[in-house]
């Protein structure tokens, strides 16, 4: 079968079609308060991309996940203020919700992940945030902006609480609140996920809906060193797969994003990874469904 360049997975007609599909793509490409880095707006067109080349019979789940239908839409393109980009954001995922499908965000800046939580909340109610990142992302400022990357779980637990996995960088101004999180299991940093399977804890922490935001630094730089801010000491790829499926199993996952993936044309193995955690993630929530 030819595959289109357009679509997550390269897919036609049938398994492309919106009205049929459970699951529809939005690309943002959006890069405005990048701190470090920069590349993250090509992350959406290199994950893209790279999912033409996945193998869609997933052996582990024995069956094919882009059989549910996966829409992709076009780029949504916000040149303005990330509060600006949120808004845009929150009204086109809800649009996406209203009509019965689960969204699935690329991003771009992990600023964007503020957007689909709003939509999220509007049109399910009471639900949580499961967060894989490198940092925490709790400030309430930053270089004077409350809607920088950097303040996204500030602004996005303003909508619903959260569990963080895989932190492993913490701002003076964060601490206190993170010592307060972890000490109540709402926080795992990526050491204590080493030490231990804290897959149970997690669970036990989130309400039965879940939305999932994954910003890619959460994974070791060994396998993600296309990143716009790294940190040494992530999660490897079996672990993280294992805690999204028993997630996904145990839990409602109502949607979810994959964020800041920062292509290099010197290396496009980080772009595929990106692409088969998001098709791994599909596979995860649609299986359980089955």
């Amino acid at each position: 079968m030819k595959r289109s360049v357009r679509s997550f997975g390269g897919l036609n007609v049938p398994f492309n079609n919106y009205d049929s599909a459970r699951f529809v793509v939005l690309p943002v490409p959006y890069e405005k308060t990048t701190s470090y880095m920069k590349g993250a707006a090509k992350g959406p067109a290199a994950i893209i991309d790279a999912s033409r080349y996945l193998e869609l019979y997933d052996e582990e789940l024995d069956y094919n996940p882009a059989e549910s239908g996966i829409h992709t839409l076009k780029p949504l393109s916000v040149n303005a203020k990330p509060e600006v980009m949120i808004s845009r954001v929150k009204e086109t995922v809800l649009r996406i919700l209203v009509d019965g499908k689960t969204p699935i965000v690329l991003g771009g800046e992990h600023s964007i992940t503020a957007g689909a939580v709003a939509a999220i909340r509007v049109h399910h109610g009471d639900f949580s945030i499961l967060q894989f990142d490198a940092h925490a992302d709790l400030r309430d400022n930053y270089h004077d902006s409350r809607f920088s990357h950097a303040c996204t779980m500030a602004r996005a637990r303003e909508h619903a609480d959260s569990v963080q996995v895989g932190i492993r960088s913490v701002g003076v101004d964060e601490s206190d609140l993170v010592k307060k999180l972890r000490g109540d299991g709402r926080l795992y940093f990526a050491s204590d996920i080493l030490k231990r399977d804290c897959t149970s804890d997690i669970i036990a922490g989130l309400k039965d809906k879940v939305y999932i935001t994954f910003d890619v630094d959460c994974l070791d730089p060994s396998i993600m060193p296309s990143t716009g801010t790294p940190e040494p000491g992530g999660l490897g790829w079996y672990q993280t797969l294992g805690i999204i499926r028993e997630i996904s199993r145990k839990r409602t996952v109502v949607g979810f994003d994959v964020m800041e993936l920062m292509p290099n044309r010197q290396n496009r193995s980080p772009d595929f990874t990106a692409a088969k955690l998001t098709y791994k993630m599909i596979g995860y929530v649609n299986a359980s469904r089955l």
